[in-house]
C-alpha cells in the first residue's frame, strides 16, 4: 500500500530542532536486514519528494547513516514515526516534485520536440517571449488551483479566474496573428499533455497515493477542459 502524503511544513515543525536522533547514525552489526531504507524508498515512507528528505537530512532535521560509498540510509523505524506524525495532510504539488518551474520545463521540452506545434508558433507568432511569460503564469494559476482544497471555492475561483484571464489573451493573439481556430486548439492540446504526463508521473515515482492523484487528474482535466472551451468562445469572439 502506497503511503499517504505528508505535508512538509508539517513534518517540519516537528523537527525544528533537531532531536539526538538527527545526528549521524551508527548501524550495528545486528540491526535486523531491511531497517535501513536508501532515499527512494525512505521518500516513498514517508510521503515527500526525494529533494525534500535529502535537504532535511543534510540540514540535520532527519536521521541518516552515510555509507563507505556516500550513500545515504534512513532508519526506517524512525521514517516510520515520521510519516505517523504528518499523516493526512496533503501537501503543496511542488513538494511532491511538481512545481511550477518543472512543469513550465516539461512544456518547453514538449513543445520543441513538436514540430507542427513548433513550426506554427515560430513561423506565424512574432512575440514568443511574451508567450511563455503567460504560459508560465497559466501553469501557476492551473498548480495554485489543483493545490488549493476542493471545499476551498474562494482559492479554487481565484486561480481559475486567474487561468481564464490569460487564455482569453491568448486566444485573441492567437486570432490577430492569423492562426486558424483548428491551429489555436492544437497549440492548446500540445500545451496541456505535458502538464498532465508531470501529474501522472507522481504516481509512478509513488510520492503520491492512488487517491489524492486521482482527485487531481480529474479536477486538472476538469479545469483544463473548461479552459479549452473557454480559448474557442475567446477566439470566435476577438473573429466576430
Amino acid at each position: 500500500m502506497l503511503a499517504r502524503p505528508v505535508d512538509a511544513h508539517l513534518l517540519e515543525a516537528h523537527v525544528s530542532e533537531p532531536p539526538a536522533a538527527a545526528r549521524p547514525i551508527q548501524p550495528s552489526r545486528q540491526s535486523p536486514a531491511g531497517r535501513w531504507l536508501s532515499l527512494g524508498p525512505a521518500s516513498r515512507l514517508v510521503g515527500v519528494d526525494p529533494d525534500t528528505l535529502r535537504r532535511w537530512a543534510d540540514q540535520g532535521r532527519v536521521g541518516v547513516f552515510i555509507t563507505p560509498g556516500r550513500h545515504r540510509r534512513f532508519d526506517r523505524r524512525a521514517m516510520e514515526r515520521l510519516s505517523a506524525n504528518g499523516r493526512g495532510e496533503a501537501q503543496p504539488l511542488s513538494r511532491l516534485g511538481a512545481s511550477p518551474d518543472r512543469l513550465t520545463r516539461a512544456y518547453r521540452r514538449s513543445y520543441t520536440s513538436d514540430a507542427p506545434a513548433r513550426q506554427v508558433t515560430t513561423d506565424d507568432v512574432s512575440d514568443r517571449q511574451g508567450y511563455r511569460q503567460d504560459g508560465r503564469r497559466l501553469v501557476e494559476a492551473l498548480v495554485a488551483y489543483l493545490d488549493a482544497k476542493r471545499t476551498d471555492e474562494a482559492a479554487r475561483d481565484e486561480a481559475e479566474t486567474r487561468a481564464v484571464a490569460l487564455v482569453d489573451a491568448f486566444a485573441r493573439r492567437l486570432q490577430a496573428s492569423g492562426l486558424s481556430l483548428t491551429e489555436a486548439i492544437a497549440l492548446f492540446v500540445t500545451a496541456r499533455r505535458p502538464f498532465l504526463a508531470e501529474l501522472a508521473s507522481l504516481g509512478r515515482h509513488r510520492t503520491l497515493d492512488a487517491a489524492r492523484l486521482g482527485e487531481l487528474y480529474e479536477d486538472a482535466t476538469g479545469l483544463l477542459d473548461r479552459l479549452l472551451l473557454r480559448l474557442v468562445d475567446a477566439y470566435e469572439e476577438g473573429a466576430g
